[in-house]
Order: C-alpha cells, then sequence, then structure tokens
C-alpha cells in the first residue's frame, strides 16, 4: 500500500494522502452547490416563503457550525482519521435524505446532517494536510483544499445546468417519475462513498498519534511519509513542542490564564473565518441563480453564469497554489481584500443603475455585463485568496497543544457567520435590494484590507512546532 523512498520524502505519498483528504472538501464544495439549483424546486415542493427559503437553504449552516465546532476537540480524543470516516458516512445520509425529503422539516434534518459533515470535513481537512505535510510547501498542499472545494462547487453546477436542462427545470419530473432536483442531491452519492471508501488507505496524523501517546504507531506512519532516518527526529521535534504542556488538550487552553482572556491569536483566527463570510461569498455560491434571475436573466442563463464562476475561481485558485509558498499568506489576503472591495462596489453601482421591470426583477441594460464582469472579477479575488489562504492558515496557525480546539472556535464562527449571511440574504433582497446588500458586503471587504494589515502575521515556512500562540 505504501510507497516508499528510503531516506528521503515520500513526496508521491503525501500528495496522495493529501488527496484523499482533500475529497472531503470536495463534497464540501458540492454539498455547499448543489443547494444554487434547487431553490426553485424547494418552494415548489414545500410551499415555502422567502423567510423559509432562506432557512431551508441556511440550515445545513446550524449543522457546519456544530460540526466544526465539535470535530476539533473530537479529532483530539480520537484521531483525525477517524472524524473524517464519520463525516463520510453523513454525507451519503445527506445526500440521500435530501432527495427523499418531502417536507420542509424533513429536508432541513437532512440537511443539518450533512452540515455536520461538512463543518468536520471544513476544520479536520486543512489540519490534517497540514499535520502531514512538510513546512516548504505546506501552503501548496493545503491549497488543495480550496482547489477541491471549488471543483465541488463547479461540479455542483455543471450536474445542476444539465440536469435541468435535459428535463426542461429544476422543477420538472424526471427519472423514475422524481422531480429534477431530487436528482441534483443525489448525484452526490457517488463522491461520499468514493470518499468514505479511501479513507480506509491514508494513515492517522502523525502529531496526533504522538499527542494520544502512540509512539511506535507514529514513527511508522513518520517513517512512511519522510523516510526511515528522519523519522525519529520527527518525532522528538513534535513531541518536545508538546513536552511543555504534557495535559491533554481542552477547550480551557484558548485562555490565556495570567489575563484570563483568549489567546491574541484565537482572535486572529475568529476574525480571519468571520470576514471571509462577511463579504458575501457564498450568497453567489448558494444564491447564485436567484441573484441573477432577480438581475433579469433566465434560469437557464443564471446556471450557466454559475459554470462560469466556477471556472473563474478553479483558475484563480491554482495561481495562489502555485505562489502561496513563494509570496507568502498576508500578501494574498491583502490583494483580495482590496480587489473585493473594488469589484463589489462596481456591482453595487451597476444595481443601483438598473431598472425594475414589470415582473418586479431588474432590467439591467448595458449594466448587465459591468455586472457580469465585475461578479466574476470578485470571484476570482476571492479564491485567489480568501477562500484558500483563510483554511491554510487556520489549519497551521495554532500551536499544536491547541490546534484541535483553536480550529473548533474558529471553524464555529466562520460557520454561523455563513449561517447569517446566507439566512438574511433572502430577506435583504425583498426588503434593501441587491445594491443594499452588495453595498454591506463591499463595506466588510474594506475593513477586512485593515484586519489583515494590522493583525495577521505571516506563517510562510514555519514548522507547526514554531507557531506561537
Amino acid at each position: 500500500m505504501w510507497i516508499i523512498m528510503n531516506n528521503k520524502e515520500n513526496v508521491l505519498l503525501i500528495v496522495m494522502v493529501c488527496f484523499v483528504a482533500t475529497i472531503g472538501g470536495f463534497l464540501f464544495g458540492f454539498d455547499s452547490g448543489v443547494i444554487n439549483g434547487t431553490v426553485d424546486g424547494l418552494q415548489a415542493a414545500f410551499g415555502s416563503s422567502s423567510a423559509g427559503t432562506g432557512f431551508n437553504v441556511s440550515s445545513m449552516l446550524i449543522g457546519c457550525a456544530i460540526g466544526a465546532f465539535s470535530a476539533g476537540r473530537l479529532a483530539d480524543k480520537f484521531g483525525r482519521r477517524r472524524i473524517l470516516l464519520v463525516a463520510a458516512v453523513f454525507f451519503i445520509i445527506s445526500a440521500w435524505g435530501s432527495g427523499v425529503a418531502d417536507s420542509s422539516l424533513e429536508f432541513v434534518i437532512y440537511r443539518i446532517l450533512g452540515g455536520l459533515a461538512v463543518g468536520a470535513a471544513s476544520v479536520m481537512t486543512p489540519a490534517y494536510i497540514s499535520e502531514i505535510a512538510p513546512a516548504r510547501y505546506r501552503g501548496t498542499l493545503s491549497t488543495l483544499q480550496q482547489v477541491a472545494i471549488l471543483f465541488g462547487l463547479f461540479s455542483a453546477f455543471v450536474s445542476n445546468y444539465f440536469l435541468a436542462n435535459s428535463a426542461g427545470g429544476s422543477t420538472a419530473v424526471f427519472w423514475l417519475d422524481l422531480e429534477t432536483w431530487r436528482w441534483m442531491f443525489w448525484v452526490e452519492l457517488v463522491p461520499a462513498s468514493l470518499f468514505f471508501i479511501a479513507l480506509f488507505f491514508i494513515p492517522e496524523s502523525p502529531r496526533y498519534l504522538i499527542m494520544a501517546g502512540k509512539k511506535q504507531a507514529a514513527i511508522n506512519v513518520l517513517s512512511r511519509l519522510y523516510g526511515s532516518e528522519s523519522a525519529q527526529s520527527k518525532h522528538d521535534e513534535i513531541a518536545a513542542s508538546l513536552a511543555v504542556d504534557k495535559h491533554q488538550p481542552k477547550l480551557s487552553d484558548l485562555i490565556d490564564k495570567s489575563k484570563n482572556r483568549l489567546r491574541p491569536i484565537v482572535w486572529v483566527g475568529i476574525g480571519l473565518a468571520t470576514f471571509q463570510q462577511l463579504v458575501g461569498i457564498n450568497v453567489v455560491f448558494y444564491y447564485g441563480a436567484v441573484l441573477w434571475q432577480a438581475a433579469g436573466f433566465t434560469e437557464s442563463d443564471a446556471l450557466l453564469i454559475n459554470i462560469i464562476s466556477g471556472m473563474v475561481s478553479i483558475l484563480a485558485v491554482f495561481i495562489t497554489m502555485y505562489f502561496i509558498d513563494k509570496v507568502g499568506r498576508k500578501p494574498f489576503l491583502l490583494i483580495g481584500s482590496v480587489g473585493m472591495t473594488v469589484t463589489l462596489s462596481i456591482m453595487v453601482y451597476a444595481f443601483l443603475n438598473a431598472e425594475t421591470g414589470a415582473s418586479g426583477n431588474l432590467e439591467l441594460g448595458d449594466q448587465g455585463i459591468v455586472a457580469l464582469i465585475a461578479a466574476n472579477a470578485y470571484v476570482f479575488f476571492f479564491n485567489l485568496s480568501w477562500g484558500p489562504v483563510m483554511w491554510v492558515m487556520l489549519g497551521e496557525m495554532f500551536p499544536n497543544q491547541i490546534r484541535g480546539s483553536g480550529l473548533a472556535v474558529a471553524g464555529f464562527a466562520q460557520w454561523i457567520a455563513n449561517f447569517l449571511i446566507t439566512w438574511s440574504f433572502p430577506i435583504m433582497l425583498t426588503g434593501i435590494g441587491l445594491a443594499g446588500a452588495y453595498g454591506f458586503y463591499a463595506i466588510c471587504a474594506l475593513i477586512s484590507v485593515v484586519f489583515v494589515f494590522k493583525f495577521l502575521n505571516e506563517t510562510k515556512g514555519k514548522e507547526l512546532e514554531e507557531m506561537g500562540g
């Protein structure tokens, strides 16, 4: 099973292990993106209002918050790989159940189960990769998480588009006399099952094994990953970083006992996680079809625009993947924040200058192209920066002793912010319109420039054992 290069890092094996872990990221993206094309179907099937639809769409995020918060702590107790296995099972159950649901309540329950899986995968995949990968290309390998998320989103957009086009719409009856939107959810069963099987072929994190006192198991994994000669020294380095404080990691470790308050690094992690959502990116991911239909495009055109946005996203993250270990994390975040501020402001301008048609939708006219270009530029800047880099930094910025707990709190904050932004969008859309909603996101993007410049420290090239709290 293992391909070993004596006395050298087994780069191929490390990449393969990281690739398997990022299937969780793919499912994270697919589960987030598939809802985009099912909103009309959910409204028709369950007869929900704007607020009800917002809750149906955002209900998964409640599970995400719980899953992210619980996964870090549970992973410190049971291991990173075991938690990913549990997440894989929940992905399978949720994909099936979301498609068979006959009521909003039943649908919400299955989506929350899926959210538990997404939340767990969102924090455990970057943590696992950070604990497997060598420092000098840890950023590149950690960025695989965002590549996988975007491929998941893109795959969901493509799947939704072709299913809707084949059936004549997301609400149309399709195979086996079942509505198309149900099949959109069931497509996820294939990658979810693959993830579950593949997890049995990757090792546990060596840092977890050392933390759990399983020395020989840790050395065996380190030998496979880094070569037999380096394994013992690497073990000793990790063990030394944990020796300063030998107790079992717990949530209270996040508090600075001398000052009786949260450690500064935890606040930075919460800020990173929250700002990633406050710029409004998941409104594009979850409500892209609704957004562009509100701006005057047809459902088919709106689903096609989602595919274009997915391709732009993938291009951006590949650029980051190539340069992140050369340029660093902080420059990417600054470029992204400035770029999003400008492009969101252009979108606000386009929406403000649009007229409202007889149907109540905006008629952008000449502003339609401006809005479309600005929206895709916004998606590009996000996926060049905050999309991948936030997950990279959360996976590596916390010291070993508090990594699980730090990820739990930051992940919880990220998903709560995600829930609030996603749930509030339909209400904002009817209340203050597209221009008002995107004006709020633009202001948050501007504030994030200050946050990055003032509070963020570079982590490029540092070993995890060097991270301070």
